[in-house]
């Protein structure tokens, strides 16, 4: 929950859990935002982009046993856990989603996703689409954006721009993300695609879909 959330009143917010308070700043219009892309493609530029157009946003940071660089912070890029607590966490049913990638693992708490969504906050996952399926599995109401390059060719340039891995590793990423860029547009999980030729329209369309679409959901739910 956000440090500077307001205290809550004496009514319940939802009659389904007479447990958790309302805040003043509660409302129905919580939304799932699932965003994903191949590595290079600008996918968390683009999030970020969102989460600063759109004042009740929340980043859902996940879980990870990826070691720990002197450029991430804790709790701000990733949950850093070790193999142990993460499959402790995994049994546990803790995970709305998790998967393996490179070798390491990575999950999205569920709690504090279910929490902020009550609130009727967006609420954005930054992942996968292995993961993007689960999560659509257990919310089918998530509302899902795959980001593309505006080429084969221009992605492989932005990975060797990186300039972070050996040449054998920037194809082997190469190759993962020609097949997740196949495997998002069979997956039926997504509900819009933005190619990012250029990130300030990219970050620009992408706000619109999702203010569209909790537009058309509001006004579903409060016909005239």
């Amino acid at each position: 929950m956000p440090a500077h959330d307001p205290q809550p009143t004496n009514q319940p917010a939802n009659p389904h859990n007479p447990h958790r308070r309302a805040f003043p700043t509660d409302t129905p219009d919580g939304m799932l935002l699932i965003i994903s892309g191949p590595s290079g493609v600008g996918k968390t530029s683009i999030t970020r982009g969102v989460e600063r157009s759109i004042a009740d946003s929340v980043f859902s940071v996940s879980a990870t046993t990826r070691p720990k660089t002197d450029a991430d912070v804790e709790g701000v890029d990733y949950h850093f856990v070790t193999d142990a607590e993460f499959e402790r966490m995994r049994a546990a049913r803790e995970f709305l989603e998790s998967a393996e990638v490179f070798g390491r693992k990575y999950g999205t708490p569920r709690r504090w996703v279910e929490e902020q969504l009550a609130r009727g906050r967006l609420v954005i996952l930054e992942i996968d689409v292995q993961g993007a399926r689960q999560v659509k599995g257990a919310m089918p109401e998530a509302f899902g954006l795959f980001v593309l390059p505006p080429s084969e060719d221009a992605l492989l340039e932005r990975l060797r721009a990186r300039k972070r891995e050996p040449e054998e590793a920037i194809r082997r990423r190469f190759a993962e993300a020609r097949r997740e860029i196949a495997d998002a547009r069979a997956s039926e999980v997504y509900d819009h695609f933005i190619v990012n030729d250029d990130l300030p329209a990219a970050i620009t369309q992408a706000v619109e879909a999702v203010r569209a679409e909790r537009a058309g959901r509001t006004e579903s739910r409060n016909p005239r």
